[in-house]
């Protein structure tokens, strides 16, 4: 244990003790994002009080709610402003859980009836729904699947129809953390392009399936894709790949900067 003029802050082996993990634990959560400790003169990992609340939560999420590192990033994201204000990210995420719940009382479903029909617990859902937590990629897609429209309804974006979109017009979704999907068409087309940007480690948060197709074309960096838990598929720049959406597909960064794609969905899905 160390104090400084903001606190007190503890070394690696002593959090972990106070925790109850392994020292490994929080390196590779640390390389999942999930925590950022500060360093000492001595580039010493050091945790905070604040730090360690974190810790505690990530892991109830990991072991007692058995959430997957991707859906703990996603609800841990988002933090207030040192001002007490909402940061934008909190904002979106309120947004899109107001639709959330909106969608479902107009389906009249309750949280364990979508939790059946989608596979995402009921502690998940309500958390998206209290906007506590950002939903991935997978989850997405499958609650517009039960809702019967499609992601971008969730972030309550209006139709807008045009033929020229300059970059700085894009539209740009941040559904869970180190994915960016920016909208390369506008108004309702046969096809759907987008430009991802996927931080080293970020995935999908699952399998998901949906109607249509799909093709993929990789400018930078290395991309898994599963499809079906079957075909297994590792893409590098310049490699491309078309498939029905239909089949249950995943997909993870295995590059170690960010990986560029141009997504093609057919019909629009997001």
């Amino acid at each position: 244990m160390t104090g400084t003029k903001s606190g007190v802050y503890f070394r690696i082996g002593e959090a972990a003790r106070m925790l109850g993990i392994s020292a490994s634990s929080l390196r590779n959560w640390e390389r999942m994002g999930l925590i950022a400790a500060a360093r000492s003169q001595g580039r010493y990992r050091l945790y905070s009080q604040e730090a360690l609340r974190r810790l505690r939560e990530i892991k109830r999420l990991r072991t007692v709610q058995g959430v997957n590192p991707a859906g703990i990033a996603a609800m841990l994201r988002a933090s207030p402003h040192e001002d007490g204000g909402p940061s934008e990210p909190k904002r979106k995420r309120e947004a899109i859980a107001q639709k959330l719940l909106q969608l479902r009382r107009e389906h009249g479903l309750t949280l364990a009836a979508v939790a059946r029909s989608t596979g995402v617990s009921v502690s998940y859902l309500s958390s998206l729904e209290h906007g506590h937590a950002n939903p991935s990629v997978a989850t997405l897609q499958k609650l517009a699947r039960l809702y019967q429209t499609n992601v971008l309804a969730f972030f309550s974006e209006k139709d807008d129809s045009r033929r020229l979109v300059r970059a700085r017009d894009r539209k740009v979704l941040e559904p869970n953390p180190g994915v960016q999907m920016e909208l390369l068409a506008f108004g309702r087309n046969a096809m759907e392009p987008h430009l991802f940007r996927i931080a080293p480690g970020a995935t999908s948060g699952g399998a998901y399936s949906h109607e249509g197709e799909e093709f993929l074309y990789v400018f930078q960096g290395k991309l898994e894709v599963w499809i079906d838990e079957l075909d297994h598929y590792v893409l590098e720049a310049g490699d491309s790949l078309y498939f029905e959406s239909q089949q249950a597909h995943r997909w993870k960064s295995l590059s170690e900067k960010k990986t560029l794609i141009l997504w093609v969905n057919t019909p629009a899905t997001f």
